[in-house]
C-alpha cells in the first residue's frame, strides 16, 4: 500500500545552510556599506532560522553602530552564553559595561560616512604605520567611536590630534607624530582609522595616500625588513571589527585570505628607533 506524499515547508539541511550563508554575506556586505539598520534586519533573519553566535555577534555590532548599546550587550551576551570561548562577545561586553555608565543605554549612532575606505587597513612596507593616541576624549565621547571608523589627523603646533565622528578622540603619540609633522608640513597627505579601543587606549592606522615631489626618498614608517611588502585584507574586518583588529594586533598567528580589517599593521612593524630622532626634536621645541 503507498502514501501520497506530505508537502511541507521545512527546508533540507543543504537549503537552510546555503540561505544562512546567503544572508551572512549580505549582512556583511551591508554593514561594509555602513547601511547598519539594514544589517540588524539580516542578522535578526538568520536568527530566526536558529541560534548563532556569529550573528549575535554581528547584530550586537549593527545596534552598537545605531547607538543602541544596551541591545548590542545583550546581543553579546547571548554569543558569549552559545560560544563561552567567544573572545570578540567577551571583550566587547567588558567594553560596553564602561560606556553603558559613561554614556547610558543609547548613545549618537554613527554618521554617515564614519568609516575609513578598506584601503587604509592593507600594510604597504614604508607607507603604512601603526600608533597609540594620547590624552583621550572621555569614555562618553569614545562611544561613538567604534574600530573601522575613519580619523582625520589634524596638525596643530608640535602635535598631530586626531578627530573621528566629529569627536576629538586624542592625541598621536609623539614617536609617529614628530616624523608625520616633518612630512605634512612638507606636503604629504595621510588618512587613518581606529583600529581597536580600549578602556584606555586607542591604536589607529595611519596610511600615506599622497607623496609630495619634495619628500621624494622619504619613506613615512620606516620598517624592520619583511619579506613580503604588500599584504591583502579583505571586507571581514570591517564586520566582525571585535574578531578582531585587537585580537589580531596581538596574536597575527595566520596570513590567510582574513575576512575582516581586523588583521592590521602589528604593533612591532614600526620601530622605536625609527622614531628615536623625531620625538628628540620635538622635545626639544
Amino acid at each position: 500500500m503507498t502514501f501520497p506524499d506530505i508537502e511541507t515547508n521545512a527546508q533540507s539541511p543543504v537549503n537552510l545552510t546555503r540561505q544562512r550563508r546567503q544572508l551572512a554575506d549580505q549582512a556583511i556586505a551591508q554593514a561594509t556599506a555602513a547601511q547598519w539598520a539594514e544589517s540588524a534586519d539580516t542578522n535578526r533573519r538568520i536568527l530566526e532560522l536558529g541560534q548563532d553566535a556569529e550573528a549575535e555577534n554581528r547584530l550586537a555590532k549593527s545596534l552598537w553602530e545605531l547607538g543602541e548599546l544596551g541591545s548590542a550587550r545583550e546581543h553579546y551576551q547571548t554569543a558569549l552564553a552559545l560560544d563561552p570561548t567567544n573572545r570578540i562577545a567577551e571583550r566587547n561586553i567588558d567594553r560596553l559595561k564602561m560606556l553603558l555608565v559613561a554614556a547610558g543605554e543609547t548613545t549618537v549612532p554613527a554618521q554617515e560616512g564614519s568609516k575609513a575606505p578598506v584601503s587604509i587597513f592593507v600594510e604597504e612596507t614604508g607607507k603604512t604605520g601603526f600608533a597609540f593616541l594620547t590624552d583621550l576624549a572621555s569614555p562618553r565621547e569614545l562611544a561613538q567611536v567604534n574600530p573601522g571608523d575613519a580619523v582625520e589627523l589634524t596638525p596643530q603646533n608640535n602635535r598631530l590630534i586626531a578627530h573621528s565622528n566629529g569627536v576629538r578622540i586624542g592625541v598621536v603619540e609623539p614617536r609617529v607624530a614628530a616624523r608625520l609633522l616633518k612630512l605634512i608640513a612638507d606636503g604629504n597627505k595621510y588618512a587613518a582609522g581606529v583600529t581597536s579601543l580600549g578602556d584606555k587606549d586607542v591604536r589607529i592606522i595611519v596610511r600615506e595616500i599622497f607623496q609630495d615631489p619634495a619628500n621624494y626618498g622619504k619613506v613615512s614608517f620606516p620598517t624592520a625588513a619583511k619579506l613580503t611588502d604588500l599584504r591583502p585584507y579583505t571586507k571581514g574586518t570591517l564586520i566582525r571589527e571585535e574578531m578582531e583588529l585587537e585580537e589580531d594586533l596581538e596574536d597575527d598567528d595566520e596570513d590567510d585570505e582574513i575576512e575582516d580589517l581586523d588583521r592590521v599593521l602589528p604593533p612591532d612593524s614600526t620601530t622605536d628607533e625609527a622614531f628615536e630622532d623625531e620625538a628628540d626634536e620635538i622635545d626639544e621645541a
